[in-house]
């Protein structure tokens, strides 16, 4: 049975983040793969806000809350109210969160430098179609694409346009 896009995509991801997980494990990091994108858009010391923060990481804003949420648990990032809008929470790095980047770019650059290595391994570089695809999807959703296609799949009504017969 041939797996359904969905299913082949989780079963990527698995393969993908347990490996990034594990080496972190290995480098005697306690860190999610989740949190990169996080920490890639506070690394240069910026304080953002969860907005700003999910556009540069290129997630959605819920992700983003849910992710800073479970990194200030950890001690990873700090929040402090925006000086032009108390109202709104800037997010920047701990001194905890400071200290870890180091080891984590060097985490990061081994994690590129293993990407290369599969996307030179396929006919096309994964990382390329990935991207297109997102573009693609930006074009026009999944859902637009889902509704469109149930509509040319369903069956044609019968017709009303006969007459009876006497």
């Amino acid at each position: 049975m041939k797996q359904g896009l969905g299913t082949q995509l989780r079963h990527l991801i698995e393969l993908l983040d347990g490996a990034v997980a594990a080496s972190y494990a290995e480098a005697g990091i306690d860190y999610r793969p989740r949190y990169t994108p996080v920490m890639r858009a506070l690394a240069e010391g910026t304080p953002r806000s969860v907005g700003q923060i999910a556009e540069a990481a290129g997630i959605t804003q819920p992700a983003a809350t849910q992710t800073v949420a479970l990194m200030q648990k950890e001690d990873l990032v700090t929040t402090m109210p925006s000086p032009a809008d108390a109202r709104q929470k800037l997010v920047r790095l701990s001194a905890r969160g400071q200290a870890l980047l180091p080891r984590l770019q060097q985490c990061w650059a081994a994690t590129s430098a293993a990407a290369a290595s599969l996307d030179a391994d396929l006919p096309y570089p994964l990382s390329t179609t990935l991207a297109q695809a997102i573009e693609a999807l930006r074009q026009q959703s999944f859902g637009a694409r889902i509704r469109a296609a149930r509509v040319r799949l369903s069956p044609v009504p019968p017709s009303h346009d006969h007459q009876e017969k006497p």
